[in-house]
């Protein structure tokens, strides 16, 4: 009997470390995404961005604007910002061959271009809250504050097209 339970165990257990080492090997590919991938997924998570501050902004200039609707983009803006930072391995720049306007500088200064990801985190964060409190006058500074931290990084490390 002691023999089959602890095999039984025994089974269990190694199941536990296989599904344990596929799931950490799935993490690991999802955390560094090929340079191609990286790129359109940037690019799409930025297109994201800026439809959701675009709905807010609408929601901003409205007489009776939406708290639902500019919760919802606020937590787009924030779940998207959160994601963009990995979205940059080195070799994801123009060599990949695919069009991307990130200039070289996210490579080289990579401290500072983390610096201001980590900055539009906090600052999409900090607008989720604002939009929570429902005080349309501070949703409007927080939005500011948020666009102010967008251009300071697509200045530096962007290239305009």
């Amino acid at each position: 009997m002691r023999t089959g339970t602890f095999n039984r165990s025994s089974q269990i257990v190694l199941s536990l470390a296989a599904l344990s080492l596929v799931t950490a090997t799935a993490m690991a590919s999802a955390a560094a995404p090929d340079a191609k991938s990286a790129i359109l997924a940037r690019q799409e998570g930025f297109k994201k961005m800026g439809a959701a501050m675009k709905a807010l902004k609408a929601e901003e200039s409205s007489e009776t604007p939406s708290k639902p609707a500019m919760a919802a983009a606020a937590a787009t803006i924030l779940e998207t910002a959160r994601g963009q930072g990995a979205l940059f391995p080195p070799g994801s720049d123009a060599s990949a061959g695919i069009k991307t306007d990130a200039l070289p500088a996210i490579w080289t200064d990579n401290a500072k271009f983390n610096s201001d990801m980590a900055a539009l985190v906090s600052e999409a964060g900090k607008l989720t809250a604002t939009v929570d409190g429902g005080d349309k006058d501070a949703i409007i500074a927080q939005t500011k504050a948020l666009g102010g931290t967008c251009g300071a990084c697509h200045k530096q490390f962007r290239q305009d097209t």
